[in-house]
């Protein structure tokens, strides 16, 4: 089966744990003065027994399932923008790393372009990192930028580019690598 196919029977198993978790709470106990519903399958015990089971089983499936998907992403290599990490590695890396990151650049190209309008507000200029000016010349007071802007963007728009094609790569992946049960 697929990854994807594996998934997505995660998925059912879900929904079908839930289901039983509600059969079996809706049969716990019985009054005795009724009729018990299940008397032609062996009564409400073993059909509650078989239930309980049945979740057992279940969960026993997607502990198998979730197993070889992280087995087949530990052992596929994926090639994103010039750097090479197993499937793994990205989805840590995508889930932990990249939206802290991004938030964190995000926060850094705000903050320049609060600067610069707060320098422009009060008359003073701001300027880039690495760049010649003369202090002190007259009625000029300049703030300067520790960081390169240039590199910042790139940087933004890298992390983007990498998220955008590791999308795409996970899915074509997921539909085509298999794993075996």
């Amino acid at each position: 089966m697929t990854i994807t196919e594996a998934l997505a029977e995660i998925k059912t198993i879900e929904k079908r744990i839930t289901k039983k978790r509600e059969f079996i709470g809706q049969h716990l106990a019985r009054d005795e003065r009724l009729r018990d519903p299940f008397d032609k399958d062996g009564g409400s015990a073993q059909m509650v027994a078989r239930e309980l089971q049945g979740v057992k089983d279940l969960e026993q499936r997607r502990v198998t399932l979730r197993l070889r998907i992280q087995e087949a992403n530990q052992r596929i290599q994926v090639g994103v923008n010039g750097e090479t990490k197993s499937l793994a590695e990205w989805l840590v890396w995508r889930r932990e790393v990249a939206p802290p990151r991004q938030q964190f650049l995000r926060t850094l190209a705000q903050a320049l372009d609060k600067g610069r309008k707060d320098a422009q507000s009060k008359g003073m200029t701001l300027v880039g990192a690495g760049a010649q000016v003369q202090v002190g010349q007259a009625n000029t007071v300049n703030v300067f930028v520790n960081i390169n802007e240039r590199e910042l963007v790139e940087e933004i728009e890298r992390l983007e580019t990498i998220l955008g094609e590791l999308d795409g790569l996970l899915s074509l992946k997921n539909a085509t690598e298999t794993i075996t049960i």
